[in-house]
């Protein structure tokens, strides 16, 4: 996976292969194995072109690993810890990567209403959320949409 990843585009087993020949001894047959049981799994998906086929990754490597992270988090009996003791094995650069991520996706600011006199973390008085923004995406409901599926 970690080629198909790299590359970014549809690869063939002898592509691999030789790739991975550069770094050690490795069979053909090992490789289409291999790449076959990701297929089987759903992890790549493969086209014919010519008497080979191209496998082209499902998601991307981040998406995967997101995941697995989701899912073993899911399986704790306590996430609140696990998540602390999770934080405590970042690095700094990590725990500096996992704030920005925290700020793409949180909705609002934090409130810091005790450090902003003029009110709440939009600095109106009332404290109300601000208005959306220019290109901010509209979101709709099933019953919002009057268009057909056939439609589109």
């Amino acid at each position: 996976m970690t080629r198909v990843w790299q590359w970014n585009r549809p690869v063939t087993v002898r592509e691999v292969l030789e790739d991975l020949q550069r770094e050690r001894s490795i069979a053909y047959t090992t490789v289409m194995t291999v790449m076959d049981n990701l297929h089987q799994k759903g992890w790549v998906r493969r086209e014919v072109d010519g008497r080979a086929y191209r496998y082209t990754a499902v998601s991307t490597r981040a998406a995967y690993s997101a995941a697995l992270m989701n899912e073993a988090w899911s399986r704790s009996d306590n996430p609140a810890a696990a998540l602390v003791a999770f934080f405590g094995m970042m690095s700094p650069e990590q725990r500096e990567a996992l704030q920005d991520a925290v700020r793409m996706v949180s909705p609002n600011p934090v409130d810091n209403s005790a450090d902003n006199p003029a009110g709440g973390p939009t600095g109106n008085p009332e404290g109300d959320p601000p208005e959306p923004t220019a290109g901010a995406a509209e979101v709709t409901t099933p019953a919002d949409d009057t268009e057909s599926e056939s439609g589109r």
